[in-house]
């Protein structure tokens, strides 16, 4: 699928994540901030459990004060609420720093229960009909700009701007720049439909066998991926490998080329082949897992993680449209949303699961999610062979 054939406001929609992806090394930064400030790996995942927890019942009163919030308002939302998480960030310094860090933190969790959102939004603008191809380009393009904006950013703040407080400056810039997104989404996307909300608390759904199939995926690659975060990976890479933010960023630039190669083969599977997609995907995950497990050198820290995005990648077109295809387009918002919110349920405590784990051993966060990973990819290849001998039954 070529970009002229998306439509207008599916390419928008696209050009904002490309834009804002780059911001993302602040996943890393802020982590690696603490590292810097004193925090032990087990303290940093400890303090990310702290917040998760703190949020639910927070959570629980956003979600009835935006129960019925536009779309593009809701995404304008999640920027705003960025932008006064990383200026707190910003200004977290001297004996207040912990408590301005927590409270940053704890907004940018808020802004995670908006996420919904970002899925309502490409089931109302993707055309139906080629879902998988236009989501090929909704992970390329936003890679590509990573890819790039990882690696100088990773150079000067892994190299030349290293300071803690270069790190503070540079978390109020990407603050700065958070609000200039939230003109963006009001100005360049269309208001959607107008009937699509987002409601977090009540929602009436039959939950079917296969439908319970996705959400048994949902929580094992949950748990995983929860298991290994950011900091498990900082902390293996500068705090055992003796390496710098560069070298992490390195690291991610093999993410995004792993991720933008895998979109050009996503484009080219039939649908019919999905639920192998899904399995191969995810193998390739368990084999990342099964590779940072073993202590491995810097390089094959970055093929580990090579495989691992492409793997990922392979995957998501497929488990996406699995995924739509059972959300009815009228609850869109309200059943993608109880998924996200069964997603943080499982996640809660994991934070700091991993940072026990991590303090241990560096790796054994990642030993943990190999058997996860592993699961899952049995669990979909079964899913599969099912359906197959179901269509072989039927002729």
């Amino acid at each position: 699928m070529h970009w002229c054939e998306i439509p207008v406001p599916a390419r928008r929609y696209i050009l904002y994540h490309t834009i804002i992806a780059p911001m993302l090394i602040t996943w890393y930064m802020l982590p690696l901030y603490m590292f810097m400030t004193g925090y032990s790996v087990l303290e940093v995942g400890i303090v990310f459990t702290g917040v998760r927890i703190t949020s639910i019942p927070l959570t629980y009163l956003i979600g009835k004060a935006f129960d019925r919030i536009p779309i593009r308002h809701g995404l304008a939302m999640i920027d705003a609420l960025s932008s006064i998480a990383y200026v707190l960030y910003g200004l977290s310094y001297g004996s207040i720093a912990p408590i301005l860090l927590f409270i940053g933190m704890l907004i940018e969790e808020l802004s995670t229960i908006l996420y919904p959102l970002y899925q309502a939004t490409e089931k109302i603008l993707y055309p139906k009909d080629r879902l998988e191809e236009v989501f090929a380009w909704h992970m390329r393009l936003p890679e590509l700009s990573q890819l790039i904006g990882f690696l100088v950013l990773g150079y000067v703040f892994g190299y030349v701007l290293t300071k803690p407080y270069h790190y503070r400056a540079f978390f109020i810039a990407i603050g700065l720049l958070s609000m200039l997104m939230v003109v963006y989404i009001l100005k360049a996307l269309p208001k959607l439909d107008v009937e699509e909300r987002l409601r977090i608390e009540k929602f009436t759904f039959k939950i079917d066998r296969e439908f319970t199939t996705i959400l048994v995926i949902e929580t094992l690659t949950t748990l995983a991926w929860s298991l290994t975060p950011e900091f498990v990976l900082l902390n293996y890479v500068i705090n055992v490998l003796n390496l710098t933010l560069f070298e992490v960023m390195i690291v991610e630039a093999f993410i995004s080329i792993g991720a933008i190669l895998a979109t050009y083969i996503t484009e080219r599977i039939p649908k019919e082949y999905r639920y192998v997609a899904i399995a191969v995907g995810y193998i390739m995950v368990a084999t990342w897992t099964l590779l940072m497990s073993m202590n491995p050198p810097f390089a094959v820290v970055v093929i580990a993680h090579f495989i691992a995005r492409f793997g990922e990648t392979l995957a998501f077109p497929f488990y996406r449209s699995w995924l739509f295809s059972k959300v009815p387009a009228h609850r869109a918002s309200s059943l993608l949303a109880a998924v996200a919110s069964y997603r943080r349920l499982v996640a809660t405590t994991a934070p700091a699961v991993a940072g026990y784990l991590a303090n241990i051993h560096s790796t054994l966060p990642y030993t943990t999610a190999l058997a996860l990973y592993t699961a899952t990819a049995t669990l979909v290849m079964t899913k599969h062979l099912t359906t197959q001998l179901r269509k072989t039954n039927r002729k």
